[in-house]
């Protein structure tokens, strides 16, 4: 209550689960206010005034969203206040803002074209931009319309120093940032990209598989514990079939078929890219479910960090010097088991389901190099 004991009415606009509150300029006795029926009572010139400025108000706020949603454009709830105050809706959008209109329409894809770990990805991002907006700028926000290179230039050296991230990760990071600019220049946000001169170090990754030795060691090990030789065996099934830990945890019995060519096929939808995964059932591969078939699982039930975690005291126990993670199963089957055995470059990319054949090159130059090598020698052994 102020001095002459009346309360202020506050406005709240809600949109897609976001609030926006500010004050209507308009003050009433408690007394007189319908909380029910957000209405003042009872019907007096006073009360019925307040009325009249309440209902004018919701009247524009509905307007303001009406013009908002024909423009055909994302807008959030602070856009509904800003057309309502009358103000420039285009050059006020935020950082924050951007983030929040992609992650509402990521959370609504999910199943559909994106994952949860995704959309959690680009919650992540607007966490370290805004921590570094506060550490730069001292603010919990920073407007599209100020946005230069050096912004990301400077985001970049946060990175780097404060977080203290590996390259992969600051590269991850700023090209996640990297899709929200470049809606904010589709939907008119912002004039023009300021990522258009940067250019970015893209982390070369080494490609850590298992060699033939090394995957002949560790079929032929037999271990004492029942739990890492389930482990080991699950382990070697991927590496002769490139599955990824959740289609190896969740296969089934109809995910197994007869081909075109009367042999088995495994038939997999992938979660991570929602495409169809098809590779011949290899006989290691075959022999290994045959082992493990049951009535309710194909393999054996393990979590993805016991599973990881168990491959540590495997490759400790083969007297492997590698870090395993099932990961490592996918690029052995794409390296060991297919490229060393002149299976080419095109199937390879076709099997891992890459969607350009460029990736698997750039992915596999190495081992490929490798195999040249290895033919050549043969080459001038015959030539000699």
């Amino acid at each position: 209550m102020n001095a002459n004991n009346l309360c202020p009415l506050t406005c709240r606009i809600t949109n897609e689960l976001e609030r926006k509150e500010f004050s209507t300029g308009i003050f009433i006795n408690p007394d007189y206010w319908n909380a029910s029926k957000q209405k003042a009572h009872p019907s007096n010139k006073g009360n019925n005034q307040v009325n009249t400025q309440l209902s004018l108000i919701k009247q524009e706020i509905n307007q303001a969203f009406l013009f908002l949603q024909v423009q055909d454009k994302e807008f959030s709830v602070d856009d509904i206040y800003s057309q309502f105050k009358g103000e420039n809706v285009k050059l006020d959008k935020s950082i924050k803002q951007m983030f929040q209109l992609h992650i509402t329409k990521q959370e609504k894809l999910i199943g559909i074209s994106t994952t949860k770990v995704s959309v959690a990805k680009f919650h992540q991002t607007l966490a370290h931009t805004l921590s570094f907006i506060k550490k730069k700028y001292n603010s919990s926000d920073y407007l599209l319309k100020d946005m230069t290179m050096a912004f990301i230039t400077e985001f970049e050296f946060y990175l780097k120093t404060e977080k203290k991230f590996m390259q992969n990760t600051i590269y991850k990071t700023l090209q996640r940032f990297r899709q929200i600019i470049k809606q904010s220049v589709a939907l008119d946000f912002l004039p023009k990209d300021p990522f258009l001169l940067y250019k970015g170090k893209k982390p070369k990754k080494e490609i850590v598989f298992l060699s033939k030795d090394e995957l002949k060691n560790l079929e032929q090990h037999q271990f004492a514990s029942e739990r890492l030789q389930q482990v080991a065996d699950m382990f070697i099934f991927c590496c002769y079939t490139g599955l990824a830990y959740t289609e190896m945890a969740t296969l089934k019995e109809s995910n197994i078929q007869t081909g075109f060519d009367d042999n088995k096929w495994l038939y997999i939808k992938r979660q991570k890219t929602k495409k169809s995964y098809e590779v011949p059932l290899l006989t290691r591969a075959s022999d290994i479910l045959d082992k493990y078939k049951n009535e309710d699982h194909l393999l054996p039930v393990v979590s993805n960090q016991r599973f990881n975690s168990y491959l540590k005291e495997i490759a400790e126990i083969v007297g492997i010097d590698k870090i395993l993670t099932h990961h490592i199963a996918r690029k052995t089957f794409a390296s060991t088991i297919l490229l060393f055995n002149n299976v080419p470059m095109e199937i390879v990319s076709e099997l891992l389901g890459h969607s350009e054949i460029g990736i698997t090159q750039q992915h596999y130059a190495k081992i490929v190099k490798e195999k040249v090598s290895e033919e050549m020698s043969k080459l001038n052994f015959l030539l000699k």
